[in-house]
């Protein structure tokens, strides 16, 4: 688990946005939408436990390896769906398309897989935003 200690910006419900010092890390994450780049450093929304307020200093656990398999979900999986399906259209191309280039019936497949596959992983990051185990957490009030 990862550390940060950050300033509380804003409290809704269970919820809260912390603003954290950027780190030179930040400048390459693949993990987009995870948190919000500000002039001050990055805002993140973490689940508020410990009740914390606006203005209150506190520290944030965050499970760096949920946010390795959101990055698997968001990037490999919509790669092996074009893959795939551009495997698997060459195939058809070349069995059922005799006038018809193989390598176009493999490209117009793979491409609709890609797009079938983003669709879909929309969907799933859509419900992984609701649970709270890919969240962030307060861990504690530091002042």
């Amino acid at each position: 688990m990862e550390e940060e200690t950050g300033t509380v910006t804003k409290v809704y419900g269970l919820m809260a946005k912390v603003l954290v010092h950027k780190k030179s890390s930040c400048e390459g994450c693949g993990v987009q939408g995870a948190c919000q780049s500000t002039a001050e450093g990055m805002e993140i929304e973490a689940l508020n436990p410990v009740q914390a307020r606006e203005g209150q200093k506190v520290k944030i656990l965050v499970k760096p390896d949920e946010y390795l398999k959101g990055s698997m979900l968001v990037y490999g999986l919509p790669l092996v769906f074009f893959i795939a399906g551009s495997i698997l259209g060459k195939i058809i191309g070349e069995e059922y398309f005799k006038g018809i280039s193989s390598d176009l019936i493999a490209a117009i497949a793979g491409f609709s897989a890609l797009i079938l596959s983003l669709a879909g992983v929309r969907v799933l990051i859509m419900k992984a935003e609701k649970k709270s185990g890919y969240k962030p957490v307060i861990e504690e009030i530091l002042g």
